[in-house]
């Protein structure tokens, strides 16, 4: 019936009829490619993911079931033996525990201090330029040269640390900061921190920029104070940044060996060494010189690194984190 009460009239069937409109299937508009095609173009990601991660991983697996003569030739299975080896190695709670408090310290002041730092350089002022790059200048630098830097302030007679602490009357006598059993992992710490703080500021930057002008301003305008505009606004929206940084930096920090093994080569033994070296002097400078114990600690290291990640991302609940 029509809007009056009438009935509408049955159609002429003698009329033309329109043809029906095609039902557009959906992804239509999308030009599809031939598996061929698609194979051809990701090839080149798939080769160098097959050459520099999945074949390098099964040969580690494979040299950690193997033995190995000092001079690194091939002597047969070993099975089970090394990773026996390694679990049992009077120093692997020594390492471990540093290995813990190496990476959580670096991570935790990385991520306080880039906070602070993205902060300040969000807001407009004199010279923001020239801020951010010097900020970025120690991610720049390659970690051995920043390392070896750092192992000349830290010099017992003649670093710049230990002149103006002297100099200062802050302390009588030279801190070697590199001998002192009390003063090494602290002074690879502050290195850590030093390199990590580029990359974490940048992320927290990009975080801030994307958080609208107008949320901050609405609570402002509310009556909210700065404290609480930070941490009620900005730090929920700036959580995904966080995952980021965090996941990141745990994943750098437990594989930087440059500047673990830079500062700390002249110190004997595995007194102040981490999982990355600890591996690397079991291979080259242990008395063993055993291959297959050092390879039987990369697979260990792999393994809690992705352990703690997804214990990390499970806590956080990454996936909605990043909608």
């Amino acid at each position: 019936m029509t809007a009056t009460g009438d009935v509408l009239a049955p159609s002429d069937p003698s009329a033309p009829r329109t043809p029906p409109r095609p039902r557009r299937r959906r992804g239509a508009g999308v030009g599809r490619v031939h598996p061929a095609v698609a194979f051809l173009w990701l090839s080149p990601a798939v080769a160098l993911i097959i050459g520099v991660v999945l074949f390098p991983a099964v040969m580690l697996v494979r040299a950690s079931r193997s033995e190995y003569s000092i001079t690194g030739l091939y002597q047969g299975s070993a099975g089970w033996d090394n990773y026996a080896k390694v679990l049992s190695y009077p120093d692997l709670p020594v390492v471990l525990r540093n290995t813990v408090v190496w990476v959580v310290a670096v991570v935790a002041l990385t991520i306080l201090i880039s906070l602070a730092l993205a902060q300040l350089l969000v807001k407009d002022f004199p010279g923001r330029r020239y801020v951010r790059w010097a900020v970025i200048v120690p991610w720049a630098a390659s970690l051995v040269i920043t390392s070896q830097l750092f192992v000349l302030l830290y010099d017992y007679n003649y670093g710049l640390i230990n002149h103006v602490l002297t100099g200062l009357h802050v302390i009588d006598t030279p801190i070697s900061f590199l001998g002192d059993d009390r003063f090494t992992m602290a002074s690879m710490v502050v290195v850590g921190v030093f390199v990590s703080l580029p990359f974490t500021t940048f992320v927290f930057i990009a975080g801030l920029s994307a958080i609208p002008a107008e949320v901050v301003e609405a609570a402002e305008v509310d009556g909210a104070s700065p404290w609480q505009r930070w941490r009620m606004i900005i730090l929920p929206l700036l959580r995904p940044a966080l995952l980021i940084a965090t996941v990141l930096n745990t994943i750098y920090v437990f594989n930087s060996f440059p500047i673990i093994y830079t500062l700390n080569d002249r110190n004997p033994g595995f007194g102040h060494d981490t999982l990355i070296t600890f591996m690397y002097k079991l291979a080259f400078k242990s008395q063993e010189k055993d291959v297959g114990m050092s390879a039987a600690t990369g697979v260990l290291n792999v393994l809690v690194i992705l352990v703690v990640v997804m214990v990390y991302l499970k806590i956080v609940d990454w996936r909605e984190e990043t909608r």
